[in-house]
């Protein structure tokens, strides 16, 4: 998958999904063209009136971030005046290349983070910002490295804390036979396995299971699915309930 073959860069040793070269295999237009430019005034948002906050979790090198802001903005009446967007991954070094690559630092920010561990920077945002939510989560392809990292009880704390924090979730969770490659490309390493790959009990369906969680304990709706991406991994919309 990733152009390095050698041990530091090779796909299986990214225990955290953080791929040197991600974009490389993963184009950000692969899930562009699952979505359409006018997202944001479809859901209300982005209408030069008021301030709305992107969030993109787990953005790597920030390339998906930068294209999905320019993908929704060009639309809107009132540009990128009110529009922000802000992308953070656990990995500083994928970090410290977003901030170089990154054209727009007035309108898209990017910081080091672990959700897992730290929320309250996510919080200091939403206060420079004078709102209590963003009012879109992007959550593309990441679940199954909080899943095999932190368990059962760790995806869905992650699940419901996106749903705390979020208007609009958009979320693309790794099918099952995503683990197996990940679990398989360790072993080839000569790594132990993750540390809950054997004891999950979410298995399967993953985006079915995701799904019942957020509708039954984190009041959010499914309101519509964007299709599934060439590799099968299917692009879910959910809104808050109230």
């Amino acid at each position: 998958m990733a152009a390095c073959r050698d041990k530091v860069n090779e796909p299986g040793a990214a225990l955290y999904g953080n791929f040197i070269n991600y974009y490389t295999f993963n184009p950000p237009e692969k899930r562009l063209e699952l979505i359409p430019a006018t997202l944001l005034q479809d859901f209300g948002l982005g209408d030069g009136q008021q301030t709305t906050l992107i969030l993109d979790v787990g953005c790597n090198s920030g390339e998906l971030s930068i294209a999905f802001y320019k993908h929704l903005v060009q639309n809107t009446e009132s540009g990128s005046d009110k529009i922000f967007l802000l992308g953070f991954d656990l990995d500083q070094t994928l970090i410290q290349r977003a901030l170089e690559l990154n054209p727009l630092p007035a309108s898209i920010s990017f910081i080091p983070l672990d959700v897992t561990e730290d929320t309250e920077q996510l919080q200091d945002y939403l206060r420079l910002h004078g709102c209590s939510r963003f009012h879109l989560c992007l959550c593309l392809a990441v679940t199954m490295w909080v899943h095999l990292n932190h368990g059962d009880a760790g995806l869905l704390r992650f699940i419901s804390h996106l749903a705390s924090i979020s208007q609009y979730l958009l979320l693309e969770a790794q099918p099952w036979k995503c683990y197996r490659s990940a679990a398989r490309r360790l072993r080839k390493l000569g790594r132990s396995d993750f540390d809950h790959f054997k004891t999950l009990k979410i298995r399967g369906d993953i985006a079915k299971e995701v799904t019942r969680h957020l509708e039954t304990d984190c009041g959010m709706d499914l309101i519509r699915n964007f299709g599934s991406t060439a590799w099968e991994r299917q692009l879910l919309m959910f809104k808050r309930q109230t």
